[in-house]
């Protein structure tokens, strides 16, 4: 699938970009645009062909068919250093035998600047990534966070129009990613230029860019906000990926103006909207967030399932209950704790209640 960034002007783009590795299908014609000044995260599991891709962009890889485009031209066979970007690597390469300074400064004296602008960008820069004080620093001094710092200076020191990040935080512990995350955003700002992030943690993806496209199994299958995804995934693999849903199978029952269906399931006939066309008897798989489910408390759109309640685990600020109808539907809904938390035990009778709105038809 492919997707549109923006009215703005892309910054990168792919066209039926494939790529194999001997019978390894690593990229199956992927086409993508990212805009400029994007924040961009190409997101999916282990193995999904997004690291593949961002090494493309880099001039890492070349693919084995189709084209890229940087900045409106295509750079196939361009090497990287003559590329409009840089790259973060998942294990940072930094040069261990050289200072904080040293490794900031290695590109551009590799490209022959003079010595005083070298000084200049790099003090520049180092004051951009907050280490202002820390040139003189051995690899051996510094933190996990500061040698990250270290990593961005020396990629942003080339003034790269699209900066590539290929897991970089992987390593990090919770509270330093979390930490790194703002530093990320506020850098992305100070900077306008274009940010393409491969992750493989949903969190991370979301929190981070302003535009995300979902892979698997070297294929783009969605591209969207942040919102769009969470809200309207249009693949069982993007519902189930990205957050929690409940997958109900149904089947169509009646079909109503502007692609909007009614839906039965297991007896409980929910009423919701389409994307594409479908005809009464076709099999629907919907998709509901846990915390879309709610108890009933008589909204009039809404369908309200009288249900038992079989299983119950507390998470902090939502007890999450797993409940099933008379007939058979059985749904997880997730509950804040202060609204009715105590209350909801294993073999309690509870109504549950489901709105058109929260429901998504997947494609797939």
């Amino acid at each position: 699938m492919t997707g549109a960034s923006s009215a703005r002007r892309a910054a990168v783009e792919a066209r039926r970009v494939s790529k194999r590795f001997g019978e390894v299908v690593a990229l199956d014609e992927v086409s993508l645009e990212i805009g400029e000044g994007d924040f961009f995260a190409l997101l999916g599991p282990s193995g999904c062909g997004k690291t593949t891709l961002l090494r493309i962009m880099g001039g890492f890889e070349n693919p084995t068919s189709g084209d890229l485009l940087i900045d409106g031209k295509s750079v196939l066979g361009q090497p990287p250093y003559l590329r409009p970007t840089n790259m973060i690597f998942q294990h940072l390469a930094l040069f261990p035998h050289m200072n904080v300074f040293e490794n900031i400064a290695f590109g551009l004296k590799m490209k022959g600047e003079d010595p005083a602008g070298i000084r200049a960008k790099v003090k520049d820069v180092l004051a951009l990534v907050r280490l202002r004080d820390f040139e003189s620093r051995t690899m051996e001094q510094l933190s996990g966070g500061q040698k990250q710092r270290v990593a961005m200076a020396r990629a942003l020191v080339n003034g790269p129009s699209v900066l590539l990040l290929d897991e970089p935080l992987g390593a990090l512990d919770l509270q330093l990613r979390l930490q790194m995350h703002d530093e990320l955003r506020q850098l992305h700002r100070s900077l306008g230029s274009t940010f393409i992030f491969v992750t493989h943690d949903q969190a991370e993806a979301i929190t981070l860019a302003n535009r995300i496209a979902v892979m698997n199994m070297g294929r783009v299958l969605q591209v969207g906000t942040p919102e769009e995804i969470y809200n309207a995934p249009q693949t069982r693999f993007v519902a189930q990926f990205i957050g929690q849903s409940n997958l109900i199978e149904g089947r169509v029952v009646e079909t109503l103006p502007e692609r909007h269906l009614v839906v039965e399931c297991a007896g409980v006939r929910l009423r919701c909207r389409s994307t594409v066309d479908m005809q009464v008897g076709e099999p629907a798989t919907l998709s509901l967030r846990y915390e879309r489910v709610s108890l009933a408390n008589g909204a009039a759109d809404a369908v309200v399932i009288p249900s038992t309640i079989t299983d119950r685990t507390f998470l902090g600020s939502a007890v999450r209950i797993t409940a099933r109808s008379a007939s058979g539907l059985s749904l997880v809904a997730d509950i804040a704790a202060a609204e009715k938390g105590g209350g909801l035990q294993v073999g309690a009778p509870v109504e549950l209640q489901v709105g058109e709105r929260s429901i998504t038809v997947l494609q797939d």
